[in-house]
């Protein structure tokens, strides 16, 4: 997969320091959860399992999921509306051919592609009418928030 690597934008809101260990606790106890409903945040949710970027090493990350047909769903690096891209976006550019996703108990390679374009607008559309939320996520941040499909590899 090759991603146009989507810049960072000019503004948006901005993770502090001191809050990361406090959201790297709150994720391993929403991901535990979100194993046991396929739930998270009153949406339907997976893991996913990428290889960190820089460090080589096995990263999870709970995401929001919207179908997108049959064993394909978005996600979207949003990361709240935050100026930059979360680091899950930069793991699955690094390693694409190492990503995995957790649904409801099942655990598979997926293949992941970035939609531009009228593909990714379609799918924007869905998206924000399915969760209204990620519509004020677009409005934090003047970066275009990343549409991924992921697919189950065969």
């Amino acid at each position: 997969m090759t991603f146009e690597k989507t810049p960072s934008g000019t503004r948006g809101s901005k993770i502090p320091s001191f809050a990361v260990p406090v959201m790297k606790f709150m994720s391993g106890l929403m991901i535990k959860q979100s194993r046991r409903s396929g739930k998270a945040a009153g949406m339907d949710a997976l893991v996913l399992n990428t290889v960190g970027a820089k460090t080589g090493q096995s990263r999870q990350t709970l995401l929001g999921r919207f179908p997108d047909g049959e064993d394909a769903w978005l996600i979207v690096a949003s990361a709240g509306g935050t100026v930059t891209n979360p680091a899950w976006y930069h793991n699955i550019a690094a390693h694409p051919d190492q990503v995995r996703a957790e649904i409801n108990g099942r655990t598979f390679r997926v293949t992941p592609v970035q939609l531009a374009g009228p593909e990714r607008a379609a799918a924007w559309q869905r998206i924000i009418t399915a969760q209204p939320r990620y519509a004020g996520y677009e409005k934090k941040t003047d970066r275009e928030l990343p549409v991924i499909r992921l697919t189950a590899a065969q």
